[in-house]
């Protein structure tokens, strides 16, 4: 299934697709929202496949405004975890274990939002991402039983201040400006992807390819990134985490490049879709 939070009008709803419309699911849910149903789905779940096989109340996607899939308590973000983007990277060398590190509240913005840019010196870069949505409470997983906890997946573009993020190697402030941190369109459910490492992913700036490589350049799996980090922090329902970004990043190109106000990102990842956001100054 592939799970939208959107807005018809004035009401916030749950949807899933049908035949490229939207079925409103809110009703069989209870609420709108995307949290609650991903910790009861198994319960919802005959609801909604009931409503998917008889219903025909389509909603069209030009009549809605789609919105950040869910509000993540946690989100976590792979860093270092392709192998092309460590061969781009002069500084780079094959961690041992996989790291980490936050993507706060105030970073998190839906399709068609703005990304605000803060100016010209802070080195505004993209990054497209591959990002598991948690089921239930998970804690200390082994690899064997990691992906029993994953409810599905979406696209996260982990936005960064190069500057910041390198300037006394102050990554967490860099990545954590306002609206760094698109997540959408949808929430695909992991039945759906039974092989994500098989996804391709791409992002284009104004309609240029900037990034387009395989999940099987991962060079740490799914279930043991998912293991490392449970180690330490407990990841609950609705919780994100990302995998990390292939090469063609701009701090790495030969000349630099970076977002500036009036760029389109489209970031694309198979079996998901699309996640296009402008690029905007920020207001002072």
């Amino acid at each position: 299934m592939k799970l939208y939070t959107f807005r018809l009008k004035d009401r916030t709803l749950l949807g899933v697709e049908k035949n490229g419309s939207l079925l409103d699911i809110t009703p069989q849910v209870g609420s709108a929202d995307m949290t609650e149903l991903i910790s009861n789905f198994e319960n919802v779940k005959p609801e909604i496949k009931e409503v998917l096989d008889n219903s025909s109340n389509l909603i069209s996607f030009k009549d809605v405004k789609i919105l950040c899939p869910v509000r993540s308590s946690i989100i976590m973000c792979s860093g270092l975890n392709y192998k092309t983007h460590e061969k781009e990277n002069p500084n780079a060398k094959f961690l041992d274990a996989p790291r980490y590190f936050a993507k706060l509240p105030n970073t998190v913005i839906g399709p068609d939002e703005p990304i605000l840019h803060p100016g010209e010196n802070y080195q505004v870069d993209w990054e497209v991402e591959f990002a598991v949505v948690f089921q239930k409470g998970a804690y200390h997983l082994s690899q064997k039983n990691a992906m029993d906890h994953v409810f599905g997946y979406t696209i996260l573009h982990d936005v960064s201040s190069r500057y910041i993020q390198f300037k006394d190697n102050n990554e967490m402030m860099g990545k954590n400006f306002n609206s760094f941190c698109p997540i959408g369109p949808c929430i695909v459910t992991k039945d759906e992807i039974p092989e994500p490492e098989k996804c391709n992913l791409s992002l284009k700036v104004n309609g240029v390819y900037k990034q387009n490589g395989t999940n099987q350049d991962w060079c740490f799996t799914l279930p043991r990134l998912i293991e490392w980090l449970t180690m330490a922090i407990p990841m609950g329902a609705g919780d994100i985490r990302s995998t990390g970004t292939p090469q063609g990043i701009g701090f790495f190109r030969d000349p630099k490049e970076f977002l500036k106000p009036g760029d389109i990102c489209e970031l694309e990842i198979s079996g998901i879709g699309k996640l296009i956001n402008p690029v905007q100054a920020a207001r002072k």
